[in-house]
């Protein structure tokens, strides 16, 4: 969705920019066309393995590239010297090369380690959260950030399989859930809303999202700046929604969120879960 995107952060040259998921720096390229070498780009990611591929892509002078969450941004563009930016970008989405990555676990079609981690120096990897959860705490988990109908017979499954021997991969994860629920007749894998469970509670993504919003956000836009957010599932968009709706500081630019074009889907179907949401914080 880059010219949604391009086209509601209004860029100009001598802006400064914050991109919070910079990824391997697509957006931020483009961005960088348009606010010019007056203009300042601060890129964060919580994943090294991006900002290195972000780093071939956007080495400038005017790009800085930070390893934290977005949701330090405070702090972290107060180190950086800059308190307020002009604009703010949120791509909440996995990266075409996080999924493939064997040694990742993100994705069940690629497999491998099952460690979900964007920062792998960080926190305790998806093989080892599934190893001391409960299999009430597996609903929980699966039902809260999976959505998913059939929570108890998958955890049942999980919590069985365990007892088995540990589930150190991606493909034996997914393996549990497809013997448990069936097969697929639709597109979806049955594992998928598995994977965005573990994926979401071992990186505390929603804790971010909503901390970003609720308090970083207002902290760190300057009046009458922007803020475009992508998500890809309903909890993202939830979040997204209630905040820029539920706070008098925002005037909403969306009523409802946009949806990728046909023809971007039919070009990456991964985008056809995307949702664009957009705000301009007015107060001072």
């Amino acid at each position: 969705m880059l010219r949604e995107v391009l086209q509601l952060l209004q860029l100009k040259p001598g802006l400064t920019v914050m991109d919070g998921t910079v990824g391997a720096g697509g957006h931020s390229a483009e961005i960088l066309k348009q606010i010019g070498e007056s203009g300042q780009l601060v890129g964060f990611d919580r994943d090294p393995m991006m900002l290195a591929h972000a780093t071939t892509h956007l080495n400038r002078s005017n790009v800085t590239l930070v390893h934290a969450p977005y949701s330090d941004a405070a702090i972290e563009l107060k180190q950086a010297g800059m308190a307020h930016v002009d604009r703010v970008l949120l791509d909440l989405g996995l990266s075409s090369d996080q999924l493939s990555d064997r040694n990742r676990g993100f994705g069940f079609d690629a497999g491998g380690n099952l460690d979900m981690r964007f920062d792998v120096s960080r926190g305790r990897p998806a093989k080892e959260f599934l190893k001391t959860c409960s299999r009430d705490q597996l609903v929980r988990v699966i039902t809260e950030f999976g959505e998913e109908p059939q929570a108890e017979r998958i955890a049942d499954a999980l919590h069985q399989a365990k007892h088995r021997g540990p589930i150190r991969s991606s493909e034996e994860l997914a393996d549990v859930v497809r013997r448990a629920v069936g097969s697929s007749e639709g597109r979806r894998d049955p594992a998928t809303r598995v994977f965005q469970a573990f994926r979401i509670a071992v990186n505390e993504e929603l804790r971010h999202l909503q901390q970003m919003l609720s308090q970083v956000l207002p902290m760190v836009l300057k009046k009458d700046g922007l803020a475009v957010i992508i998500t890809f599932h309903s909890l993202e968009d939830r979040i997204v929604k209630s905040e820029f709706k539920g706070n008098q500081g925002w005037h909403v630019l969306t009523k409802t969120p946009l949806r990728p074009a046909p023809a971007e889907v039919r070009i990456n179907p991964r985008s056809r879960s995307a949702k664009l949401r957009a705000a301009k914080w007015t107060s001072p």
